[in-house]
């Protein structure tokens, strides 16, 4: 074979692997879409799964109009440069003359991200990530289910799904990122730079935005409000399991001209790695939930997901006998952390803060202990722990948490963030939508009753989260 014809072949591969994998992840949110559509009760079916085809949209188009330019214009800032624009000045360093290239490879009009033109890769790339960028705004979406209005969560969407996270991806998921230049911070599956962020950054507008009408009792104790359809939540994260097999499959770097697979980081892989480790910690994680949470369906299944980010940040490194326990033990943890959470007070619909926040900052710090002293690309230091709490704690606290904290608070006190205690009481299907999920069925009862339905039709102290 000629070596044009090889370099035909080789683009052909690569773009066509990264093209089927970005498919393959839509199954993350049609099973986003059955998962929180189903834990929604009946009276608000239709409007959580409307919010879920709007993450779609509005971060789908937001992340092209200029997310995925600030994941290839952000890897150096604000470390290096002055205030204005430093990681785009070619003038400042010859790195940072290679970074613009790829920045102006991402601008919405660039030529690379049109139809037709010699790029074979920039857009297939964009899709990627822009499959990446709303998940982890459906990560929010199911924490706030049935009380928030559209219009606060299409803005909230947009701001963690086409900036914080990746800005977080910026500085911790490329070659060139200060997170790992500096301090050799390592997180192949994104525990941190995808689900810690918006795990945290749900939490923080889950304070803001309170808890569900009747979800508390006059002591402040949590009631169960149980999904309208709870096999369809567990046919939903089915769904998402399946997706992120393709999820992790999009993380491997496999170019033209490559003769082996590596990580972001340098580090060589395989798909072995992906289908070994990640099959342990599905099944790991559905033990864990199960044992800790004596069998509840729910956290069960939810435990599959937990084990899976536990071990992300190191999945590409870990051996199957280390990836057993830890997947065992990040599941086992959740329903302790989600009871904590709504001790506090705090309404989490789904268990989003546990099993994305709490198990994504754990699978980032373990790979500083379970992996110490791994050799990365060549000038870029071990990994250690040092250099994986610390970016972590960026991640969590200040791309998750304060601006999930902050921007919910603005949309508060602009009276945009909650819908009423009328509309919540009716159900946001009928008051907002004016149509039912199940109009074959009368659901007006959960409107005028639904005091008496959280007191006395639930007997189980089981709450699913």
């Amino acid at each position: 074979m000629n070596p044009e014809a090889q370099e035909f072949l080789g683009t052909f591969v690569t773009e066509t692997y990264y093209y089927w994998a970005s498919v393959f992840m839509l199954l993350i949110h049609a099973g986003f879409l059955a998962y929180e559509g189903g834990a929604s009760r009946c009276k608000n079916v239709l409007a959580t799964m409307v919010k879920n085809l709007l993450t779609l949209s509005s971060v789908g188009i937001s992340f092209f109009l200029f997310g995925w330019w600030v994941y290839n214009a952000f890897p150096l800032f604000p470390v290096e440069g002055g205030i204005i624009f430093p990681w785009t000045n070619p003038q400042t360093s010859e790195l940072i003359g290679e970074l613009k290239t790829l920045a102006d490879a991402s601008y919405p009009w660039s030529a690379a991200m049109g139809p037709n033109t010699a790029d074979n890769l920039t857009g297939v790339f964009f899709f990627a990530f822009a499959l990446f960028a709303m998940t982890t705004a459906s990560i929010l979406s199911g924490a706030v289910i049935e009380r928030i209005k559209v219009g606060a969560y299409v803005v909230l969407s947009i701001v963690l799904g086409s900036f914080t996270w990746v800005v977080a991806a910026a500085w911790g998921w490329h070659y060139k990122g200060w997170f790992l230049t500096s301090f050799g911070y390592h997180d192949f599956g994104c525990s941190a730079v995808v689900h810690g962020v918006s795990g945290f950054f749900a939490l923080g507008v889950l304070i803001n935005l309170g808890p569900r009408v009747g979800k508390f009792d006059e002591n402040r104790k949590p009631r169960a409000i149980l999904p309208h359809n709870l096999p369809l939540t567990m046919l939903g994260l089915m769904l998402i399991f399946v997706g992120f097999y393709a999820f992790l499959a999009a993380c491997v770097i496999f170019v033209p001209g490559q003769t082996v697979e590596t990580s972001i980081y340098g580090t060589p892989m395989t798909l072995s790695s992906i289908g070994v480790n990640t099959t342990l910690a599905l099944a790991a994680g559905i033990i864990g939930a199960y044992i800790s949470s004596k069998s509840e369906p729910f956290f069960t299944i939810s435990g599959g997901l937990a084990g899976i980010i536990t071990v992300g940040g190191g999945l590409d490194l870990y051996h199957p006998l280390i990836v057993i326990p830890l997947a065992f033990s990040g599941a086992f943890m959740i329903p302790k952390v989600a009871a904590a959470v709504e001790r506090a007070g705090i309404d989490d619909a789904v268990g989003a803060f546990a099993v994305h926040g709490f198990c994504g900052m754990l699978g980032a710090i373990l790979p500083g202990f379970f992996a110490y002293g791994y050799p990365q690309a060549e000038g870029i230091p071990v990994i250690n722990p040092i250099g994986q709490i610390i970016p972590t704690l960026i991640c969590i606290i200040i791309l998750g948490f304060i601006p999930g904290y902050g921007t919910s608070f603005v949309l508060k006190k602009l009276g945009l963030l909650r819908v009423s205690r009328a509309e919540e009481i009716e159900g946001l299907d009928i008051a907002d939508m004016g149509v039912e999920g199940y109009p074959e069925y009368n659901t007006a009862w959960q409107s005028t009753n639904l005091n008496t339905h959280n007191t006395t039709s639930v007997s189980s102290p089981v709450n699913y989260p």
